[in-house]
């Protein structure tokens, strides 16, 4: 059965979020572990300057490498702030700073960065398409864009889970469906964008690791009407 399309709110998601930041260590961190290492690891290899959009309360930063540069973006203050308690006192060396900047318009010029990545965001932002085009933009060319993310499952008991909780996507914060054909369908259809990797990640192959190359300028996409 066909995924069901959600259309989230940016006001609703950034409510919810704030919501979860006093519980959400709590509630997430063992779970996407294994997901915020891959994530870590893998750009870690790409380049020192990387930007992690979605950066949340900082759980992911202390596994970068110590040589590498971070720069944390996320539209929800509780949740920035509890990122910045985490860098006190020079804990993290690896973060360069922390900004609150809406994923879909960030504050940076063309080709700032070695890898752009998004752990567990692309399923919250309100327009996923624009907000890849967005992290193509600022990253450079032979640079990375790295996801991981829960894709929907296709049949079984996962898929009715999730088309039940879908309709409530908005009060808890993200796509319970995301079709992985929406990522696949992005970089196909952007010239100078190729798709390296996609990996299932434990627990259970909740999470899935997908990984893009920008292989040239022209991976910009057209105007926007």
């Amino acid at each position: 059965m066909q995924a069901t399309e959600v259309n989230l709110d940016r006001d609703a998601v950034e409510a919810a979020y704030t919501r979860w930041a006093p519980i959400y260590d709590l509630v997430f961190d063992w779970v996407m572990d294994a997901g915020r290492r891959a994530i870590a690891a893998a750009a870690s290899e790409v380049g020192p300057n990387i930007l992690d959009v979605g950066v949340g309360t900082g759980l992911e930063l202390q596994y970068f490498n110590r040589d590498t540069q971070v720069t944390g973006v996320d539209l929800c203050q509780p949740m920035l702030r509890q990122a910045q308690q985490r860098a006190a006192n020079g804990a993290l060396p690896q973060l360069r700073g922390l900004c609150m900047m809406d994923a879909s318009r960030l504050g940076f010029r063309d080709g700032t960065f070695d890898a752009v990545i998004a752990p567990y965001l692309i399923t919250v932002v309100p327009n996923p398409e624009e907000t890849l085009d967005e992290f193509a933009r600022v990253v450079r060319d032979g640079g990375e864009i790295i996801l991981v993310n829960h894709i929907g499952s296709e049949g079984g008991w996962r898929a009715l889970i999730e088309r039940w909780l879908a309709r409530y996507a908005n009060r808890i914060g993200w796509r319970t469906e995301f079709p992985f054909g929406r990522l696949a369908g992005w970089g196909a259809s952007r010239k100078g964008i190729e798709m390296l990797e996609r990996r299932n990640l434990p627990p259970l192959g909740l999470f899935t690791l997908v990984r893009f190359r920008k292989t040239g300028s022209s991976a910009h996409p057209a105007p926007r009407n």
